[in-house]
Parts: structure tokens; sequence; C-alpha cells
């Protein structure tokens, strides 16, 4: 059964590969400019942008700019999509390993 899952979550995720690089990279390209505007170093750009992007949100690192505002407003809404898109993958592989589970 875990041998079917992976297959499927893999096909998955092959197909929606495009998608799912394009909102890394819009997230990870806003939490770049972020952090340019904000002048945080690298590694804190990074942190800030996926700990915004899964909205976890610890806030100790928060953009003081408007502009940087409104581009976290974006990678924390595009985090939202690419939780749904994981969650959905998830689900449609474990249908298809329950369906090729069932039939053989």
């Amino acid at each position: 059964m875990r041998r079917l899952f992976f297959a499927a979550l893999f096909q998955q995720v092959r197909i929606l590969w495009p998608v799912i690089s394009g909102i890394l990279v819009i997230m990870v390209g806003f939490g770049v400019v972020i952090g340019q505007i904000e002048d945080w170093r690298f590694g804190e750009t990074v942190y800030f942008t996926f700990v915004t992007g899964l909205t976890i949100g610890y806030g100790d690192l928060a953009p003081k700019h408007t502009l940087a505002r409104i581009l976290a407003l974006v990678i924390g809404f595009s985090g939202i999509v690419l939780t749904g898109l994981v969650a959905a993958v998830s689900v449609k592989a474990l249908d298809a390993a329950d369906r090729a589970n069932r039939t053989d």
C-alpha cells in the first residue's frame, strides 16, 4: 500500500510541479524583495519567507515598510494555496493507492 501511495504521490507531484515550483519562486522572490527593503540578512529573509508562507508567523521578524507588508500578505496567501495543493495531492494519491489496492 505504501509503495502504491508513493508512486501515485510522485505522479501527482510531477503533474503539478510547474504550479508548485511557480508558487515557491513567487514566495522566495517576494521574500528576497522584502529582505532588501527591510535590510535583513539572507538567512533571516528565507526564515521569514517560510514562516510566513507556512502561516506560522512567530512575529520575531516583521516588516516595517508598507510595500514589504503587502508582499508579506502575498507570501501568506501563496503559502495557503501551496498547503492546499499539497493536501489535495496527498488525498488524490491516497485515493489512487486505495483503488489500486482494491483491484489487486
